[in-house]
């Protein structure tokens, strides 16, 4: 009856000492063995222990409830660990994906720190980066200890003579940004108690995310300087092959006007080559210059009211040496009249009517359809050529491109369709390309205008 009265208690404390914290089970431990000896170990009602079998089953109701409650305290914290363990690990996972996630290296160093503050709930968090004798410190959370650049440069120079880094003045806590066994700034936390493990391997994300934030500076420089180089081939191959040719034209003919046997409607004939090949050498400076002027941001807007019809004219007699023996057919509302630069807008659209003259049939038609809506103006120009490679419709509009099948084509810098959308996106205008039906290409611009 004894043992089985023990037992009870012994599971009673077990319970407790399964659901609560180690000192409420061990205060159940001792309660439970004065009340087993008070109400059950004879003499009944007192404290005292009679028979000396009696101490060894109260002392080992009272060892094994002790030993019960420590190890159940014991699991309890190792649980507790496991679980903020899994819940640091789970953090250190999402900030890896959050810094995966930031492609813009110049805002790379704050959002980092933004990342650290709100997936650990730091108070605060500073990345601080030495450049030369100052230092540059992107904060983030609640609060704003911003840290003073000789208490940064103490707690580096001890980390790097291998001591750690003491508290700041503000209650901040530094460790290490390392790059392998080479610490390239500081990672200051305030707040949210952490431990040390934890902190390092923070700063060890960090310090991979600031060295991904420079390569990819050090990338965006590469492609732009081979963008920059593979610009400047084109563009003397392009100028080399477009100058010669009338440069040549024009050496003939007037090396034939020098002669004595052109007669006076062959010297008119010669005369006539000249002016062409010289006007084709302006259209070519003028691009030039334009594309100057787009790169320079030196094109401003002068809005004004005019009808579609007169854009359409104005580009019309710009692109007059292309459209010579073509017939140019104008639909669409070309009466209404809008708001807008019919400067830029015609500018854009003797463009597209100059390469729809070059590669196209000679002879064949062009069509200009204009419509006007609330919200601007839009005008399609389709030609009756043989359209546009599918894989060359992405880059049509990139300047000096000029497709895969350069040598089918006649020649040109590949700056007209840059040009055109250039002047576009000053006046907040778009435009398009595409193939259509039964042959030929669309380009269609459209530009925000105000219509009345």
């Amino acid at each position: 009856m004894t043992a089985s009265i023990a037992m009870g208690f012994l599971i009673v404390v077990l319970l407790v000492a399964a659901t609560s914290p180690l000192w409420v089970a061990v205060t159940t431990s001792f309660a439970a063995v004065l009340a087993f000896n008070f109400f059950f170990l004879p003499p009944v009602g007192t404290l005292t222990i009679a028979e000396p079998q009696n101490w060894m089953a109260l002392f080992s109701l009272l060892v094994v409830s002790l030993v019960a409650s420590n190890l159940s305290a014991v699991a309890r914290a190792r649980t507790r660990e496991a679980v903020a363990r899994r819940d640091e690990l789970a953090r250190l996972f999402d900030l890896s994906r959050d810094i995966l996630l930031v492609t813009d290296s110049q805002a790379a160093n704050a959002s980092l720190a933004g990342f650290i503050a709100r997936r650990f709930g730091f108070d605060y968090v500073a990345i601080c980066v030495p450049q030369g004798t100052e230092w540059h410190v992107f904060e983030a959370g609640a609060q704003r200890l911003t840290p003073d650049p000789s208490e940064l440069a103490t707690a580096l120079g001890r980390i790097e003579d291998g001591q750690p880094a003491a508290p700041s003045a503000l209650a901040v806590r530094f460790v290490p940004l390392r790059l392998g066994a080479r610490p390239i700034g500081l990672l200051g936390v305030a707040g949210r108690r952490s431990e040390p493990a934890m902190l390092d391997a923070v700063a060890g994300v960090a310090a991979i995310a600031i060295e991904r934030a420079q390569f990819l500076d050090d990338r965006k420089a590469a492609d732009l300087a081979r963008q920059s180089e593979a610009l400047k081939s084109a563009l003397l191959a392009s100028l080399g092959h477009d100058l010669r040719t009338p440069l040549t034209a024009i050496r003939v003919a007037a090396s034939n006007l020098q002669a004595s046997w052109p007669d006076e409607r062959e010297r008119r004939e010669q005369s006539d080559l000249i002016l062409t090949e010289v006007d084709r050498l302006t259209r070519l400076f003028e691009n030039i210059l334009e594309m100057a002027r787009i790169d320079a941001g030196a094109i401003t807007r002068d809005m004004r009211w005019v009808s579609p019809s007169e854009i359409i004219e104005a580009a019309r007699s710009h692109a007059e040496p292309a459209l010579r023996g073509r017939m140019v057919e104008v639909s669409g509302d070309a009466e209404r009249v809008v708001r807008l630069d019919p400067r830029l807008t015609a500018a854009a659209l003797s463009q597209l009517l100059s390469n729809a003259a070059q590669y196209s049939p000679a002879g064949s038609p062009i069509d200009v359809r204009a419509q006007v809506a609330p919200d601007g103006l839009t005008i399609a120009v389709r030609d009756r050529g043989p359209g546009i490679p599918d894989a060359d419709l992405p880059h049509v509009f990139e300047r000096f491109y000029r497709g895969a099948n350069v040598s089918d084509r006649r020649s040109g810098t590949g700056m007209g369709l840059a040009i055109a959308r250039g002047v576009l996106a000053v006046e907040g205008g778009t435009i398009a390309a595409e193939n259509c039906e039964g042959g030929g290409v669309r380009f269609t611009i459209a530009v925000p205008a105000e219509v009345r």
